[in-house]
């Protein structure tokens, strides 16, 4: 039976944390009691225009405080609104929506790129295996005080600002580090060069993928990847980002 529920949700606080990049705590009746590491939610805007609610990756849950931490970039109409509303406001939300990360006991890596770093947080904070987070910035970071709660890690800046000059694998390779199984979340390049890492060392991968989406639960078939397996939904090679999706074996897609 689906989890999935519709809800006022209540802001609990917000600050941007980053050029364009805000976080924002809201409180839940139900929601945040079952979601899961790598699953989103679907906010509505205020303004009737907007019809199409906007999918924002969960960052941190507190069932015990109903509350859900959403990190976001504002990246049009829809989250600029997000960004101007107050402490105390009201949002229409859904979720959670989509599939969360699988847990391991073997050694991980923990990998975020960008606006992809945030929905890394939660699942760092989970898992109990031994893990290492890298984390990929363009220049500026953010959140990597919150990731230190949970264990060593790593940082990687294109302009080599802080951390290791380059990407997370240059970062991995200039530390020195190995783990057994990846979970990364970020823009395609970084994936695609995951994927690949992965498959030259023999090791499990599982990647997060992200994409405009129109209805989050499957229906409207906006948000399709190639896959490399006939999806029973379409009898085609596509899996649903929201709905099979966001987290895949690597394996599975193709990308």
């Amino acid at each position: 039976m689906s989890k999935k529920k519709r809800e006022e949700a209540v802001i609990i606080s917000k600050r941007e944390i980053s050029a364009g990049i805000f976080d924002m705590w809201i409180r839940t009746d139900e929601i945040a009691g079952y979601a899961r590491a790598g699953q989103f939610v679907s906010l509505y805007c205020k303004d009737g225009s907007r019809l199409l609610p906007r999918p924002i990756s969960i960052c941190e849950i507190e069932p015990e405080k109903k509350a859900l931490r959403l990190v976001y970039r504002v990246a049009g109409a829809g989250t600029e609104e997000f960004s101007r509303m107050d402490t105390g406001e009201k949002l229409k939300i859904v979720g959670p929506l989509g599939n969360g990360f699988p847990f391991t006991s073997d050694a991980a890596f923990v990998i975020g790129g960008g606006i992809g770093i945030p929905p890394m947080l939660e699942l760092a904070k989970q898992l109990s295996c031994t893990k290492q987070m890298i984390l990929g910035y363009r220049d500026r970071l953010f959140l990597e005080q919150d990731f230190k709660k949970y264990g060593d890690v790593y940082v990687a800046t294109e302009d080599g600002s802080s951390g290791t000059k380059g990407n997370v694998i240059d970062a991995i390779r200039a530390n020195g580090l190995e783990a057994d199984v990846i979970y990364a979340c970020g823009p395609l390049p970084m994936l695609r060069a995951l994927k690949q890492y992965a498959a030259e060392h023999q090791m499990k991968c599982y990647v997060s993928l992200e994409e405009r989406m129109a209805c989050g639960i499957g229906a409207c078939l906006g948000c399709v990847c190639r896959s490399t397996q006939t999806d029973a939904h379409t009898n085609v090679k596509n899996k649903r980002i929201c709905k099979e999706g966001p987290v895949f074996e690597a394996g599975e897609v193709d990308f």
